[in-house]
């Protein structure tokens, strides 16, 4: 007897999700940090950023260089921040900052985002956190990224779930900003900072639109720049500056 083909639709998966989904499968470990110390390099410092897609904020960034064995945060589960809760970041924050020999957290404001765009404050917040390490790193190990720093520099695709020095500076990058948007949902309340960390999640969306920007906003960004009545302003005047000179009612085009 023939099967019946079954008239259930496929399941569609969003491309998020799909990311997601292999990402976990990763293994995070020390394989580069090893494969680095076969060729000599002793202080490997670990690089990666955490807020940079936010709408709200600085973007912040950390580095670290841990000793050489690494089996304890292994075992403790280290991993990419994000596939963490937030008790278990907590956690490994602390067990991080017990253990390693070089720690430094850098940040770049909102206003630097918009004058410089979001990946030059970001590589400037990278840079800035290698710079700041107490211990001057012999190689450096960047989530995705390359630095002007004369450091010999590995760039990993996905270094925060395959790297557990990177997978550490994405923990401790994570808990320093999130406990800052803590704080500063305490100034700036009603967008639900607290919540949403900054990323434009449909409340942070709604309540940009029902009470605007505010001062720590990304103005260059366009969920907030459609709702700044001072980007329309800007334009206004930006226009009236260029044509100043102009004789408007007889220009060819007018």
């Amino acid at each position: 007897m023939a099967s019946i083909p079954s008239s259930r639709a496929p399941r569609t998966v969003t491309a998020a999700t799909a990311k997601q989904r292999m990402l976990k499968q990763l293994v995070c470990s020390d394989a580069p940090e090893q494969a680095l110390r076969y060729y000599g390099f002793q202080r490997i410092a670990g690089v990666d950023e955490v807020g940079r897609g936010a709408l709200f904020g600085p973007v912040v960034a950390a580095a670290v260089i841990l000793p050489e064995c690494l089996d304890e945060l292994a075992d403790a589960g280290l991993k990419d921040s994000k596939q963490l809760t937030r008790e278990e970041r907590e956690s490994l924050d602390q067990q991080i900052r017990r253990m390693a020999l070089a720690i430094c957290v850098a940040e770049v404001d909102a206003e630097t985002i918009d004058r410089v765009n979001i990946y030059q404050a970001t590589r400037m917040a990278m840079l800035q956190a290698v710079v700041g390490l107490a211990m001057t790193p012999d190689h450096l190990l960047i989530d995705a990224m390359r630095l002007d720093h004369p450091c010999r520099q590995t760039k990993l695709i996905y270094g925060d779930a395959l790297s557990l020095s990177i997978a550490a500076a994405s923990v401790i990058a994570k808990v320093h900003r999130d406990g800052l948007m803590r704080q500063l949902d305490e100034l700036h309340p009603g967008y639900g900072l607290a919540s949403h960390k900054g990323y434009g999640t449909p409340e942070h969306r709604r309540a940009l639109a029902e009470i605007g920007p505010c001062a720590l906003h990304r103005r260059s960004f366009a969920p907030v720049r459609a709702v700044d009545p001072d980007a329309a302003l800007d334009q206004v005047v930006s226009a009236e500056l260029l044509f100043e000179d102009v004789d408007m009612e007889n220009a060819e085009w007018a």
